[in-house]
């Protein structure tokens, strides 16, 4: 950990499988969990797919680290991606692992980092499947993350309605043990993000939960202190 108490991040990106276009996005929402002392990015480096990325090492002081495809059908990237994250993990010199892909198959190396007691934050599109998503502390999606450009818009997934999101925090107070009516939003996200990794109030078109909250006109607000309070109405 950083001398201020800041997190010292290891991050991890696979190269094949993120585009490059969503680096300065990914790095901007990184710096919201901790410092991203390390930043990696691995692929097959003569390869022409990985020129785009090539720019921005440059241009962001990333470290690229090559992975030659050596045996069809072998994913170098993946492996390469592996083997060094398991040599970071046991020099004890980070306090959480950032895993930038949609691949499943850093669904193991997730799951070990947390049986190490360290954070993992996934980022990766909404496409990534389930199983890799729930081993993550947190998995951000890019696309809550990155701008819209014109020409993707059809491509982008439509935001949820803010109802939506109502299920999910009425089961997060109920899981919360306290007595009377008021619960601490911060509560209230930690239950939710304990079930659901992937949750993001940007999914919902909001920028913060207490905004998500009060928007449904169906809670009460207030802070005391430090601390924002919620309460049903029914």
């Amino acid at each position: 950990m950083a001398n201020d108490g800041t997190k010292l991040l290891a991050v991890l990106i696979d190269g094949d499988n993120i585009a490059a276009k969503h680096a300065e996005a990914i790095l901007s929402e990184i710096t919201t969990y901790g410092e991203p002392a390390l930043r990696r990015v691995y692929g097959d480096w003569s390869s022409s797919g990985m020129n785009a990325w090539a720019k921005k090492v440059q241009a962001l002081g990333l470290v690229a680290h090559q992975e030659s495809a050596n045996t069809k059908g072998k994913n170098a990237t993946d492996i390469g991606l592996v083997i060094d994250a398991m040599d970071l993990l046991h020099t004890g010199r980070f306090n959480g692992f950032v895993l930038v892909s949609s691949d499943s198959d850093f669904t193991a190396l997730a799951n070990r980092i947390r049986e190490q007691g360290l954070d993992v934050i996934g980022i990766g599109e909404s496409k990534t499947p389930e199983s890799l998503k729930n081993v993550c502390t947190r998995f951000v999606m890019i696309e809550n993350i990155t701008e819209t450009r014109p020409e993707e818009t059809a491509a982008k997934p439509t935001k949820r309605a803010p109802q939506e999101a109502m299920p999910l925090i009425l089961a997060a107070m109920e899981k919360i043990d306290q007595e009377g009516e008021w619960y601490q939003l911060g509560q209230i996200g930690q239950s939710i993000q304990a079930d659901h990794r992937d949750f993001d109030t940007r999914s919902y078109g909001k920028a913060k939960l207490s905004d998500l909250i009060r928007e449904l006109k169906r809670f009460e607000t207030k802070r005391e202190g430090n601390h924002v309070l919620v309460r049903r109405l029914d």
